[in-house]
């Protein structure tokens, strides 16, 4: 998980900047329409309220592994094109997003098997809405009303 979520953004990144010049005049409305398309994308989830689309059979082995690391990283190659237009190290952020997200995929693990999904859908709420306001904050910002 943590490998994909650190290339993801790099492979979102180089493509981004790749097309920057092409694209610099609405990078604000692009962000805001990916950050409010991926925090859409989590409440969406957490009001359809099922996983039906999770892999079957064993889920720590490697095939399933591979499917749900490639899965939850796509919003991660849609951040990869936000950092381009916000000007971000990328090699700073790919480190971190990389390396808390092995920190915390080994203390989800733990921590799952006690609480189980009992707040799945409360934390997937609350950061849907954290993305979606950070989007429109950068647009606020771009068109300076902020």
């Amino acid at each position: 998980f943590g490998l994909f979520q650190g290339l993801m953004p790099l492979v979102g990144y180089t493509i981004a900047r790749t097309f920057a010049d092409k694209i610099g005049a609405v990078d604000h409305w692009v962000a805001f329409g990916l950050l409010a398309f991926i925090g859409g994308k989590m409440l969406w989830e957490v009001f359809r309220g099922k996983d039906d689309d999770l892999p079957s059979g064993d889920p720590c082995g490697w095939k399933n592994l591979l499917v749900m690391s490639v899965a939850t990283s796509i919003d991660a190659l849609a951040l990869g094109v936000t950092f381009a237009f916000l000007q971000v190290n990328i090699w700073e952020a790919v480190s971190f997003i990389g390396v808390v997200t092995f920190l915390f995929s080994v203390a989800g693990l733990k921590i799952g098997n006690v609480f189980g999904t009992k707040y799945k859908s409360k934390a997937e709420f609350v950061g849907g809405v954290i993305l979606i306001l950070l989007g429109i904050k950068i647009l606020l910002e771009h068109l300076g009303i902020l």
